[in-house]
């Protein structure tokens, strides 16, 4: 810790914690803050967007649905946790957030984090029973049991956001630099005054075990579902299952083997700009990609969309005409 940071550290004492800051020159913060706004924006545009089709349009109030317009609640919520209070920082030339603030971050985004794991998970088993068991998809996934699955979703993520804040707050701060743009759990670990955060590690086991656990289902679900389109004769639908699944694969993996891998790396005394970035791949990146990989290539998303946007249109002209001949009639009444 540098001669400046101990100083603030005397001054501000543990009321406040210092976040990384991209860089000392005015232009890279700028150009810091233009491009997470640039990504916040594109990223809470894609969610949101899938939010209005999903709520807007009854064709769409099933299972699949229910599941995907969750996962853009989270997405949303995900990068609303620590993108805009990078970005005020950058753009403020300022490096603070009070203590209060870093509780609250990592108790919601560790909310967010866990929820986009266990809804994931619920996808692949909702995809798994939809392909390999269609006779009891209806009897299996009522409305009934999504309801308590997407329940239990948040429950169990808030109670497990809960148990990680209590661990982590409650050894006492010895600095409060932290070496990450936002409020990490494993680079808040490292500022404690003791090795001894028990409560914690028995915490991170708990979420090692169900994350395994979860990923081991998610694997043998897609091995299920890859081995039925096999068996599937018309090549195009075997394409197009594989189309939609691979990619439901591929950012799944991203998101735990770059956040595994930055909590794995976080538990060394050396930090780098290569945790930098893994932990902006695996905060970041899927919120972005999800729309693209789950909705954005569903056709029944695109009809929503093409509807709410053409209503939006056509309510948008019918009200200007309105004003416009209201506008015309009040000038003759005039004249």
């Amino acid at each position: 810790m540098s001669l400046k940071e101990q100083q603030l550290m005397n001054q501000s004492s543990l009321s406040e914690f210092l976040l990384l800051e991209f860089s000392n020159v005015r232009e890279f913060q700028i150009l810091h803050f233009i491009a997470f706004f640039i990504f916040y924006l594109v990223a809470a545009a894609g969610n949101l967007l899938i939010i209005a089709a999903v709520a807007s349009d009854h064709h769409l109030h099933n299972p699949m649905y229910l599941f995907l317009m969750n996962l853009a609640i989270q997405d949303v919520g995900q990068i609303s946790v620590i993108i805009p209070i990078s970005m005020a920082n950058s753009l403020m030339n300022d490096r603070h957030i009070s203590y209060s603030g870093c509780v609250a971050q990592v108790l919601f985004y560790i909310l967010f984090l866990s929820s986009d794991f266990f809804l994931l998970t619920i996808m692949a088993y909702d995809r798994y029973v939809a392909i390999c068991n269609p006779l009891q998809y209806e009897m299996v996934m009522n409305r009934h049991a999504c309801f308590q699955m997407v329940t239990a979703v948040w429950i169990s993520s808030l109670c497990y956001g809960i148990l990680h804040t209590g661990g982590t707050f409650t050894p006492r701060f010895c600095s409060n630099v932290i070496n990450q743009f936002f409020c990490e759990i494993p680079q808040l670990l490292k500022l404690t005054c003791s090795d001894v955060y028990l409560f914690e590690i028995g915490v991170v086991l708990l979420g090692v075990f169900v994350g395994v656990g979860c990923f081991v289902f998610i694997v043998v679900t897609y091995v299920h579902i890859f081995t039925a389109v096999l068996r599937i004769p018309v090549i195009q639908r075997r394409r197009k299952v594989f189309s939609t699944c691979i990619p439901h694969l591929l950012v799944f993996s991203i998101f735990i083997f770059t956040g595994g891998f930055s909590y794995v790396r976080a538990t060394s005394g050396s930090s780098s700009s290569f945790d930098l970035v893994l932990s902006m791949i695996y905060s970041m990146v899927p919120p972005l990609m999800n729309p693209v990989v789950y909705a954005m290539r569903n056709k029944d998303i695109k009809n929503a969309l093409s509807k709410l946007l053409s209503l939006r249109y056509f309510t948008r002209k019918f009200f200007s005409n309105l004003i416009h001949q209201s506008s015309v009639d009040n000038l003759n009444n005039c004249s």
